[in-house]
């Protein structure tokens, strides 16, 4: 099957394998359920994969039935449906990150996993610039189905992410040039010169703030467990390079 459905590129695939070891820093294995993701986030990292499957699409426009399991095309294919329904019983720690609100639908078989979190992917509180960046859904939306699935006993993660808009160079330096010039400076010192000044000033921050409100602040471990409502457990993960596999053991590569 292969279809152009409202300008995405739909397409079913076989594969022999939909699990791979994963290097982020909590470590496991990662299940996609789809090839592309048309959330179409501008700082996407998984974006690469275009070299790898032939692609010539922009990303986001494109979807083989590194995804969002909870993209929109899951309501009508519900491929992550699918593989949740095979793990009831599995004992597995089930680790779901997305962007999408979709994910309540299955709050059913949420209750019936044991060890699952789900966790959402928010960057800012700014509806507009929310929408230049991905058109995934709102943050109204992301942050009212964080609401409902903690409150059905799930534990939650949100994930403040990307805090610099980070993924491809030239990609995020002209919208910053083009929409917010006054900041290319400070992109520039990121970017192109490496300084960590204004991530160090951040983990300060977020540091005080956590004690401020009575909050676990930990560096590099995402402790397992929920917490009383209103004091989260606030985890360090900046500096990719230096956390990269290291499966939430809050060592860094250093």
């Amino acid at each position: 099957m292969e279809e152009v459905i409202n300008g995405i590129l739909i397409r079913e695939v076989e594969t022999k394998n939909i699990m791979t070891k994963s290097s982020l820093p909590v470590g496991g294995y990662s299940v996609n359920p789809y090839v592309g993701c048309t959330h179409a986030c501008k700082y996407c990292y998984a974006s690469f994969m275009k070299r790898f499957t032939g692609h010539k699409e922009e990303w986001g426009t494109f979807l083989d039935v590194n995804t969002d399991g909870y993209n929109p095309q899951e309501e009508q294919f519900g491929n992550t449906r699918k593989l949740l329904e095979q793990l009831i019983g599995s004992d597995a720690d089930i680790l779901i990150c997305t962007k999408s609100d979709l994910v309540v639908r299955d709050i059913d078989l949420l209750k019936k996993l044991g060890r699952v979190t789900v966790s959402w992917s928010i960057n800012t509180l700014d509806e507009n610039f929310k929408n230049d960046m991905d058109s995934a859904s709102s943050i109204e939306h992301r942050i009212a189905a964080m609401k409902q699935v903690y409150e059905a006993g799930i534990r939650t993660v949100c994930f403040v992410s990307p805090v610099f808009p980070g993924g491809f160079k030239k990609t995020i330096m002209d919208y910053i040039a083009g929409k917010y010039p006054d900041l290319v400076p400070l992109y520039d010192e990121i970017y192109n010169k490496h300084n960590r000044s204004y991530f160090e000033a951040l983990e300060v921050k977020a540091e005080k703030m956590a004690k401020k409100y009575d909050c676990a602040f930990v560096d590099n471990e995402m402790p397992y467990g929920r917490v009383p409502q209103g004091h989260p457990v606030i985890v360090d993960y900046f500096y990719h390079e230096e956390i990269r596999g290291t499966e939430n053991t809050g060592k860094r590569n250093r």
